[in-house]
């Protein structure tokens, strides 16, 4: 039977990808050395050398002579992240639940992935209003509430890199003077806002989950239709979002004064 070497066309970097999986599986399944890789994936040597030797420098993989390929650092890491995630789920779904029936909008939860926020969680209100989120999208952090919240900890010149790079990708949305004046005042607030930055005619209010450590380690946000957020209300459902907050916090084993 003829190896799977064929590297060429279009579908070259996505069979590239499914092969880089495979190697995975097979080390977890117990293939370590690269005779039984490329006999059970069905590769050449030389290909399922290459395979592993890129996951092994990007730590998916792990090499000891004489032993073989085992499971490297950064599955690890993934693992504790999607295992974190999951708790913090969880842990918040039914104070999303309770947030997004009293205050009939819409409720997100979400964490930094990198360098943007990522939407674990979406309660929809009660509201005939279109919010285009979803869950599993990576939104900005400069222009979203969410974002903002969880960059609250964050240096200013963390701040300053964020909002160079989206600047660039994004069409202008706010000065960058007032963006940072804001923020300095939300980090004070310990809340942020989405004043109409992300999406046209959407307001929302946000603020940082903890965990035990006082780390932020998400962030929750209500949204609505600017018509149903006048800066009163978005002052009075302050304190509503950072009351729900704390109070996932403390279920994460965060207690005040840390």
């Amino acid at each position: 039977m003829a190896k799977k070497d064929s590297n060429s066309g279009g579908v070259a970097g996505s069979q590239t990808l499914m092969r880089g999986l495979d190697v995975i599986e097979a080390v977890a399944r117990g293939d370590a050395t690269l005779p039984l890789l490329a006999a059970s994936l069905d590769l050449t040597r030389s290909t399922a050398h290459r395979l592993a030797a890129s996951l092994v420098e990007r730590g998916y993989l792990a090499f000891t002579p004489r032993a073989g390929y085992h499971l490297g650092a950064k599955l690890l890491e993934l693992g504790y992240l999607a295992q974190a995630q999951s708790d913090l789920i969880q842990v918040a779904r039914p104070f999303l639940e309770e947030l997004a029936d009293s205050t009939h909008d819409t409720v997100h939860l979400g964490v930094l992935d990198r360098d943007q926020a990522l939407y674990l969680d979406k309660m929809p209100g009660r509201r005939r209003i279109t919010i285009s989120s979803r869950v599993g999208d990576r939104q900005p952090l400069t222009s979203t509430g969410l974002g903002k919240a969880l960059m609250l900890d964050h240096p200013a010149s963390f701040w300053e890199e964020r909002l160079a790079a989206e600047r660039q990708a994004h069409a202008e949305q706010v000065d960058a003077t007032t963006w940072r004046t804001r923020m300095q005042g939300y980090v004070d607030a310990g809340r942020a806002y989405d004043l109409e930055e992300n999406e046209d005619q959407i307001r929302c209010v946000a603020a940082p989950v903890r965990d035990a450590s006082n780390r932020i380690v998400g962030a929750i946000s209500v949204s609505s239709a600017a018509q149903y957020m006048s800066d009163d209300r978005m002052s009075d459902l302050s304190e509503v979002v950072m009351s729900t907050v704390r109070a996932i916090s403390r279920e994460l084993g965060w207690a005040p004064g840390k």
